[in-house]
């Protein structure tokens, strides 16, 4: 029965590209167009087709991990890749569509965060191992989408160019007082700290980042400028003058964003500005993948911009810029992977190879999803004043148009 089911599902979802899959009993179907290049797919696990029946999202992420479903060449970008295809060309099945309904009725208890639960969530993947992260990510441990101005940037300077593009939406002035929320390793407080003359807290619960931030400000000779603190962003009483939050707003959860942009609004002064950087979805909303939610991000959100701004309109606060960035984050993810695999031996050895699957799937179905499932980073600039900004956006280019007359009068 199971074998049968999924064989029709792959048949109907299956159109674009060509699958040869080889079942537990070592027959072998093919799905899709003949004359595509073919992504050769073996299941190892009698019981892999009920589970993925089941709950497909999950299965099929969790048969990668533990050797249950191998691919040829171990090809996961190419079949990953090809199942999101078809699922963007809106080439599905009832299950699959069961499967999202479902998700997406059980999606606020999975999303709701207080503060306990929140702090849970944070450790289960930023406590994890300094040295794993270190084998990836850019020297300043930024792990958040980098802009890239051309495809030639190095990682380290697509990173450089997303702190300084935030900046200038922050119009950052010498001695304000500014709130980095979900601060990370404290690279982007320590970065207006000693460029822009700011006074900085960041805030963050994970004790693996609080430890390292504090360190890299005490070594850089920043701690009078900068403050990292092991609380909830909710339990700041101060106001600012600027408030930054990167790559935070996916772990709040739907039933918090109106607490959240609250507390944005409470916190900033009367004539402050906000900028919130966040992983988007350019559809309506949705649901977590089953096993992002298990494995990488507890209680994740991708959220729609629709369901973002209605939070936003009602805590009074101002739109004032939204800019769309769409392929950066895959580039991003694609220079991360690269990096990961040619340490991956050093990864093994802090970990084993199943960590390292996981690791893999993550980044590569990440990858995937900014390249063919309508993810991509949204920048909220929010105030309290509709003329906290200028009425133009040439401020936030003023630098780059400089060095490019400069160059064209060389």
């Amino acid at each position: 029965m199971w074998n049968r089911g999924l064989d029709a599902m792959l048949g109907q979802m299956v159109q674009k590209g060509r699958l040869e899959l080889t079942w537990p009993d070592g027959s072998t179907r093919s799905y899709g167009q003949p004359d595509s290049p073919v992504i050769r797919v073996t299941m190892n696990d009698p019981d892999l087709p009920r589970r993925i029946m089941l709950n497909p999202d999950l299965a099929v992420g969790e048969a990668y991990m533990n050797g249950h479903l191998t691919i040829g060449d171990d090809d996961l970008f190419g079949f990953l890749g090809m199942l999101l295809a078809n699922l963007r060309a809106g080439h599905s099945h009832w299950i699959l569509k069961l499967d999202a309904l479902l998700r997406r009725m059980m999606r606020r208890i999975r999303q709701y965060n207080p503060a306990s639960r929140a702090r849970q969530n944070v450790a289960h993947h930023y406590d994890l191992s300094g040295e794993l992260y270190d084998l990836f990510l850019d020297e300043d441990k930024q792990y958040s989408c980098a802009y890239f101005r051309s495809p030639d940037d190095t990682l380290e300077q697509a990173q450089t160019q997303k702190k300084a593009h935030i900046a200038n939406k922050l119009l950052i002035e010498p001695g304000m007082r500014v709130l980095d929320i979900g601060c990370g390793w404290g690279g982007m407080a320590l970065t207006l700290a000693r460029d822009y003359g700011a006074q900085v807290l960041g805030v963050t619960l994970s004790q693996e980042q609080h430890k390292i931030a504090t360190q890299r400000a005490r070594e850089a000779g920043l701690s009078d400028r900068v403050e990292f603190r092991l609380t909830d962003y909710r339990d700041v009483n101060e106001t600012f003058d600027r408030i930054v939050s990167v790559g935070m707003f996916e772990h709040v959860g739907v039933p918090h964003y109106r607490e959240y942009f609250r507390h944005v609004h409470d916190k900033l002064t009367p004539d402050g500005i906000a900028l919130i950087h966040t992983i988007g979805r350019t559809e309506p909303p949705g649901s977590t993948s089953p096993w992002i939610l298990k494995y990488i991000f507890p209680g994740g959100y991708i959220p729609a911009m629709s369901e973002t701004l209605a939070a936003i309109e009602k805590e009074e606060l101002v739109t004032t810029d939204v800019e769309v960035w769409r392929l950066h984050y895959a580039e991003t993810l694609h220079c991360w992977y690269e990096r990961f695999m040619a340490n991956i031996d050093k990864a093994r050895a802090i970990y084993d190879e199943r960590f390292c699957r996981m690791w893999r799937y993550y980044l590569l179905a990440s990858e995937q999803s900014f390249r063919q499932n309508h993810h991509v980073v949204f920048h909220f600039q929010l105030a309290r004043r509709q003329d906290a900004v200028p009425l133009t956006r040439d401020y936030l280019y003023a630098g780059q148009n400089q060095i490019t007359n400069q160059r064209a009068a060389e």
